[in-house]
């Protein structure tokens, strides 16, 4: 995956989208006809993924039209009808009515977050097909609210893992639950995008999370750069419940891609050979090394002495059809002081080795 970074400086929702879409139309263009070819291949007829699409759009109109106007901007700068702007932003939504249940997951996530004056320590790793993602986003934006944000993103969508200027992090992770399907709620990532742009605190990203009705499953882990009763947690959505999962008494946040709030879980939808649990084992039985101010460090202790073949790291197997082939695309920590993205296109394994980059 080769990364890309823009600054947009307006605050007003239409022009940032054109803008965006202007600039990075050749991008922008791939990444829907890329999703568009392959929700038809995993079971979603193209009629129900464009369905899909364009009322997962109306339900974010009316949860906040702002983010609608963006994508309406986007479809314009972009010069592609609206509905496919909407369904690519929706790709979660329409993934969830997938026939056959997903054989992987997608996404480890750590953050440590202990009370006291020391900001909270995070990495994650983005686990997706590689053939859908020859390309990705760095976005700073000026949000309406005043503040600064710093994201990651597919091409054409309105977010994913970030940080604002109010010191909240943000990680993203996708789930699976039976109460998943095709009404159209509002999209997992235009929720993390609202997150980012208007909440200063784990509190008020709860709050946000809440308002939304969604109709696919996805898990938010938050965190404050300022001490506060709840510094961290991780928010699980699915169309039948919002849970709050805090942090260990450790302080640590971990998760991949099951439920682990008790009441979520009896929803689980997660294939049985997916590493999901393997993966959160790993996690808590590296999350005492991990508690390092170096991201380099983190990412070496992440993987623990199985390096690269950690559990955590995905290869591409080309001997599998691209829908069934995964790939570490990317390692990135959140750091909540300084409002950057600290990452690398790749593995932990290679950014322990190599270093990473700040935006």
């Amino acid at each position: 995956m080769i990364i890309h970074s823009f600054v947009s400086e307006t605050r007003e929702p239409f022009e940032r989208g054109r803008q965006i879409g202007e600039r990075w139309a050749e991008q922008i263009r791939r990444s829907v006809a890329l999703y568009l070819d392959f929700f038809p291949r995993v079971g979603v007829p193209a009629g129900q993924a464009r369905g899909i699409g364009e009322a997962s759009l109306a339900a974010l109109d009316a949860w906040c039209p702002a983010l609608a106007r963006e994508i309406e901007g986007l479809a314009a700068g972009v010069g592609l009808p609206l509905w496919q702007l909407a369904a690519l932003n929706a790709r979660t939504e329409i993934l969830a009515v997938m026939p056959a249940q997903p054989l992987e997951g997608e996404c480890s996530t750590a953050v440590y977050a202990p009370h006291g004056a020391a900001a909270p320590l995070s990495i994650q790793t983005w686990d997706w097909h590689d053939s859908l993602v020859p390309h990705g986003l760095l976005l700073q934006l000026a949000a309406g609210s005043g503040l600064t944000v710093k994201l990651f993103t597919e091409f054409g969508m309105l977010g994913k893992i970030g940080v604002n200027s109010a010191g909240l992090g943000m990680h993203f992770n996708i789930l699976h639950h039976a109460g998943d399907n095709a009404e159209a709620g509002v999209p997992v990532h235009a929720i993390a995008r609202r997150v980012l742009e208007e909440a200063t605190s784990v509190a008020e990203a709860i709050e946000l999370v809440g308002s939304a009705r969604v109709s696919a499953s996805t898990v938010l882990t938050c965190f404050s750069r300022d001490d506060a009763e709840l510094r961290a947690a991780s928010i699980e959505m699915s169309p039948a419940a919002t849970a709050v999962v805090p942090p260990r008494a450790d302080g640590w946040v971990l998760h991949t891609n099951h439920f682990v709030d008790p009441q979520q879980a009896r929803g689980e939808r997660t294939a049985d050979v997916s590493t999901t649990y393997a993966r959160f084992d790993h996690l808590a039985a590296m999350a005492p090394g991990m508690a390092r101010e170096d991201l380099a460090a983190r990412a070496e202790a992440f993987c623990g002495d199985a390096g690269e073949q950690a559990v955590v790291c995905f290869h591409p197997d080309l001997s599998q059809p691209d829908t069934e082939r995964w790939e570490t695309l990317l390692t990135i920590g959140l750091d909540s002081v300084g409002c950057n993205l600290e990452y690398v296109a790749g593995n932990p394994k290679a950014l322990a080795r190599d270093g990473f980059l700040r935006f």
